[in-house]
C-alpha cells in the first residue's frame, strides 16, 4: 500500500538522479521512506537514492519493493509544471502505479521485481580525497570539458593546494583549478583518476540542481559525488568506475 503527497519539482529531481543512469530499478517503499540502487547494464556507473518520509507532504506506504519503468514515469511526470502537487497511490496488493495531478490520472503497470536486475551491494572503496563544492561549478566543469575531450582527469594536488578538473583532446584541452577560497572543503591529499564524460554528462543534469556536492577520489579509484535533494529530506550517490589511461 502507498499514498502519497509530493510537491512536482522533488519527484522529478529524484527520478531524474536515477533515470540519469537506468531505465528500470527495484523502488523499495516502507514506512522509512523511498530507497534503490542500481547499476547501468555496463556495469560503470551505480546509483543509490534516499527519499525521506520528510520529502512528502503526505506519506503511508508499507513495505514493499516495486519494479518501475523509470522512462516511462519520467515521462508522465515530465507534463508537471513547477508548483504543482503529484498524487502517489498503490492500493494493496495492486500491481500498478497510480498517479494524478492537474486533471489526469495514470495508472502505470508496475513490473516484477523478480524481472530486475537484484541491487548491487555497496563497495567498500578507500577515497582519501575529500572536495566539497557547489553543484554549479562541478557541472560548468563537465560540460566545459566536453568540448575538448570524451574524459576528464579528476584530482588533487596537495602541494598547489587546489582541486583540479582537465580534459584533453586531439588538438585542445582544459583545466580548471580551484583552492580552497572557491571551494567549501578540501582535503589535501595527492589524488587523480580518468573519467568518461557520457556518464557526466547525464549525471550533471541532476547534480547542477545541488548546493553543494562531496566528491570522494582517489588514485586510479572510483568517483564517488554524495549531494542532498528534496531540502535535505532525501540524498543521491554516484559511483563511477576510471578509465584506464593508455600507456
Amino acid at each position: 500500500m502507498l499514498r502519497a503527497t509530493i510537491d512536482a519539482e522533488v519527484f522529478k529531481e529524484a527520478v531524474d538522479a536515477i533515470a540519469a543512469l537506468v531505465s528500470e530499478c527495484r523502488l523499495h517503499i516502507s514506512a522509512e521512506g523511498m530507497r534503490t540502487r542500481a547499476v547501468d547494464t555496463a556495469n560503470v556507473a551505480m546509483v543509490s537514492l534516499e527519499l525521506a518520509p520528510a520529502a512528502f507532504e503526505v506519506y503511508e506506504a508499507s513495505e514493499r519493493a516495486l519494479g518501475i519503468d523509470i522512462t516511462k514515469l519520467k515521462n508522465i511526470i515530465g507534463m508537471m509544471n513547477r508548483g504543482e502537487k503529484l498524487m502517489l497511490s498503490i492500493p494493496a496488493d495492486s500491481q500498478r502505479l497510480n498517479l494524478a495531478f492537474q486533471s489526469y490520472q495514470y495508472s502505470l503497470t508496475l513490473l516484477d521485481p523478480n524481472t530486475i536486475r537484484k541491487d548491487p551491494n555497496a563497495p567498500t572503496l578507500e577515497l582519501p580525497g575529500q572536495v566539497v563544492l557547489d553543484g554549479a561549478k562541478l557541472t560548468n566543469a563537465i560540460k566545459a570539458a566536453s568540448v575538448v575531450s570524451d574524459k576528464i582527469a579528476l584530482g588533487i594536488d596537495p602541494e598547489a593546494k587546489v582541486f583540479f578538473m582537465e580534459a584533453e583532446g586531439d588538438t585542445d584541452n582544459i583545466r580548471l583549478e580551484l583552492g580552497h577560497e572557491e571551494l567549501h572543503s578540501l582535503t589535501e591529499v595527492k589524488a587523480r583518476s580518468l573519467f568518461s564524460l557520457d556518464y557526466l554528462k547525464d549525471m550533471a543534469k541532476t547534480m547542477g540542481r545541488a548546493e553543494r556536492i562531496e566528491v570522494s577520489i582517489g588514485v586510479d579509484h572510483p568517483v564517488r559525488f554524495t549531494f542532498e535533494i528534496a531540502g535535505g529530506a532525501g540524498k543521491v550517490i554516484y559511483l563511477l568506475a576510471p578509465r584506464i589511461e593508455a600507456d
